[in-house]
């Protein structure tokens, strides 16, 4: 078969992972094969193809990449710099022969235009199958948005191809159709589908109606804030644009959708830190919860009200089959992660008198954000233990680590739209449809929750002044509320693959990943720590031959003091062109048609 833009076409014969048990969405390998002469002849024969859909979510084995490279790795938020990812965090992404996930998400959308081009000649009431071509229009949206926020505008194709179809040769349509698809089908996925007390206990972890909200949320928020700080800059050569603005429109939306899904009352924060046992790790168990054995008080994965949408693993019946445990640990976090975590007063490191500075490894933990021992590693953040030896941060990683599964035996659910995103997005849209203006009630309404869990003060007008004038900044009142909003989701969502698109959408992605990645404070003679003493010498726990990028300063209370650098700035050379991937040179090469991106 030649391969052509889509490169994945399927067969005649259309293969189905399917199931007559109650857990049809935990099968992985298919148990027959039937042709289409003999199928979709029933309602059920077209809920039966919807069940392979659900492979397309992200998750443990995930076909777009793997896993690990939707952990925020090689960002300005991580030091694991050395591997996936790493030409997009330093700025060096060469245009590939081929790219995985263009050819993935193609093949994805054609197995769901399958489903569309079927149902025209389906001989019953198209009612009986409107949730599963709800369904369908879902994941189709699903698969557009990926591809828009790796490539822009792309070819959009809504009918099953075949190797002659002339659409192959087709031109690229701009961002702004792909969006406007991708809206659609999300309304119609909205219309059709029920909500979540409507699924029956053998068909939970299919897609529900507030599923579908969530969704379309996220990218009314991402293409809100794009057009709004990004705009048509990073548009490929002739690219149309944007027929209106819609800024205001799709923030107005999305806070709607937020606040019908919040109002619904069907899920709620995982938080059960007022148990003892928990110790106020509520956040660091909800990802690798599955039964009781991974918790300590007991919980079981029908606890977990939090994630709206997700990818549903089972040690026996669907493992995760991933070392997830050994992998998810190498990735340490940055200085600058570190020090985003805010103190119990809801003040910055840089002016709170709760915080108790970096003389020691364990010091920097005290009084912080839960997030912050529910992330990072503080088995080996004790001043007995902790050393700086290896070139590394010094700040290990635990989210995700499930320390209750042997290796390749993890299988918690994966989070791929959670109740802590809605709020996030409900708060930056109200933030930034109204100038950087909400209110304390609208706060308490929708991120204080999460910080509720995560034990540190509400987020308030009050406060927001408190940190302008202890900071000095010469940022308006409102710039200052939006940066604590969007601190809020940074490290809400650390690791769950949005700080990249995050900092591109927002128009910084220059500014935050050209910087130095930097780890420990390890101090210096002025200010003695485990790891220099009083007369600037490294002690035991720090070899400073294994960093080869030295020391870098950092401003703090006390003054400037000395970090270790894990990669230095010269390293780093991100620009506006690498805002978008480029396409893969084979599809340029079959298809002249095909405009490359800006700056490749």
């Amino acid at each position: 078969m030649k391969k052509i833009l889509y490169t994945a076409l399927l067969s005649i014969t259309l293969t189905f992972g399917l199931s007559a048990c109650s857990d049809w969405f935990l099968d992985k390998e298919p148990q027959d094969e039937r042709t289409d002469v003999v199928y979709f002849k029933t309602a059920s024969q077209f809920k039966e193809y919807t069940a392979v859909f659900y492979n397309q979510l992200q998750g443990w084995g995930s076909s777009y990449g793997g896993y690990a490279a939707f952990m925020d790795v090689a960002t300005d938020l991580s030091g694991y710099l050395n591997s996936i990812h790493s030409d997009v965090g330093h700025g060096n992404i060469l245009v590939p022969t081929t790219d995985v996930r263009w050819d993935n998400y193609y093949k994805q959308i054609r197995t769901v235009n399958i489903l569309f081009e079927k149902a025209e000649n389906y001989p019953g009431s198209q009612e009986e199958i409107k949730q599963y071509l709800a369904e369908a229009h879902f994941f189709r949206a699903y698969n557009y948005f990926f591809l828009l926020q790796f490539f822009g505008g792309v070819p959009v194709v809504t009918i099953p191809l075949d190797v002659n179809s002339p659409e192959l040769y087709g031109v690229r349509n701009s961002r702004y159709e792909v969006v406007n698809l991708i809206l659609q089908d999300l309304d119609h996925a909205i219309a059709g589908l029920p909500k979540e007390t409507l699924i029956s206990s053998a068909d939970k972890g299919r897609i529900s109606y507030h599923g579908a909200e969530a969704f379309k949320a996220r990218v009314l928020l991402y293409e809100a804030t794009w057009r709004k700080y990004v705009g048509t800059s990073t548009d490929f050569k002739g690219s149309g644009g944007p027929v209106t603005d819609q800024v205001d429109d799709f923030l107005d939306e999305a806070i709607r959708l937020c606040s019908e899904i919040i109002d619904d009352n069907l899920y709620s924060i995982w938080n059960h830190n007022n148990l003892s046992g928990m110790k106020d790790l509520s956040y660091r168990y909800l990802f690798c919860l599955e039964d009781a054995t991974t918790n300590p008080v007991g919980m079981t994965k029908e606890s977990n009200k939090e994630f709206i949408i997700k990818s549903v693993y089972d040690e026996n019946i669907k493992p995760g089959n991933v070392n997830l445990n050994q992998t998810v640990r190498k990735m340490d976090a940055s200085r600058k992660l570190m020090d985003m975590f805010l103190c119990s007063d809801g003040l910055p490191v840089e002016i709170s008198n709760e915080f108790q500075g970096y003389a020691t490894p364990e010091a920097e933990f005290l009084n912080r954000d839960n997030r912050m021992k529910s992330i990072i590693d503080m088995d080996t953040q004790t001043a007995a233990a902790k050393e700086l030896k290896t070139g590394t941060s010094g700040y290990g990683n635990k989210k995700f680590v499930c320390d209750a599964r042997a290796n390749l035996k993890e299988s918690p659910d994966y989070p791929v739209l959670r109740l802590a995103e809605i709020y996030l997005i409900y708060a930056e849209a109200v933030c930034e449809r109204n100038n950087g203006q909400i209110t304390d009630e609208q706060l308490n309404y929708s991120i204080n929750k999460l910080r509720g869990r995560a034990g540190i003060a509400n987020l308030t007008n009050a406060l927001v002044d408190k940190i302008k004038a202890g900071t000095g900044t010469t940022k308006s009142k409102g710039e200052v509320m939006l940066d604590e909003i969007r601190r809020e989701r940074t490290i809400e969502l650390y690791m769950e693959g949005f700080r990249f698109d995050d900092l591109k959408r927002w128009g910084i992605a220059e500014n935050e990943l050209n910087e130095s990645r930097l780890g420990t404070v390890v101090g210096s003679s002025v200010y003695p720590t485990t790891f220099v003493d009083a007369s600037g010498n490294a002690t035991s726990k720090y070899l400073r031959n294994t960093y080869i990028w030295g020391e870098e300063q950092i401003d703090t209370q006390w003054g400037k003091l000395n970090c270790v650098v894990i990669d230095g700035k010269t390293n780093f050379n991100f620009s506006r062109s690498n805002y978008l991937w480029p396409l893969p040179q084979q599809q340029i090469s079959l298809n002249p048609s095909l405009v490359q991106n800006p700056g490749y």
